[in-house]
């Protein structure tokens, strides 16, 4: 075996992080028609210009995977993580997905993506300690 110079980080270059996308895009190519991971965000700002919330993911040939979605405190219990979720379906759906995926933990949001029609498929006991990490799916 060659010798490697082997190195972590908790920052690492944009630049390295893009060609592992790339590399990773170029194998997948020989099996798929077009491209993975193209970045999809939904942000919403409140009547000050202030971000009250906002989602972000991938779409991933005919996937949405919803990475993250926040909404502030003050705006909670209001809808507006509904709306974003749906806002982000409906381009996602826009550009050829037909399902969607997330992850949540027991301790977060599991009702809430449940009442947006996401079913758990998968589960993590004990990540973190004491809790499970739950993934769940839509049909869009």
């Amino acid at each position: 075996m060659q010798d490697f110079e082997i190195t972590v980080s908790e920052s690492p270059r944009p630049e390295l992080v893009a060609r592992l996308q790339a590399g990773l895009t170029e194998h997948a190519r020989s099996f798929v028609d077009a491209p993975g991971f193209q970045s999809l965000s939904v942000f919403a700002a409140d009547a000050e210009g202030d971000l009250a919330g906002g989602t972000a993911g991938k779409v991933n040939w005919n996937w949405l995977s919803v990475n993250l979605l926040w909404v502030a405190a003050a705006h909670r219990r209001r809808g507006l993580g509904s709306l974003l979720l749906e806002r982000i379906e409906a381009e996602a759906r826009r550009r050829g997905c037909r399902h969607s995926h997330l992850d949540t933990f027991t301790y977060q949001a599991r009702a809430f993506y449940e009442s947006n029609g996401y079913a758990v498929f998968a589960a993590l006991d004990d990540y973190p300690t004491g809790h499970s990490r739950l993934f769940l799916r839509k049909d869009l």
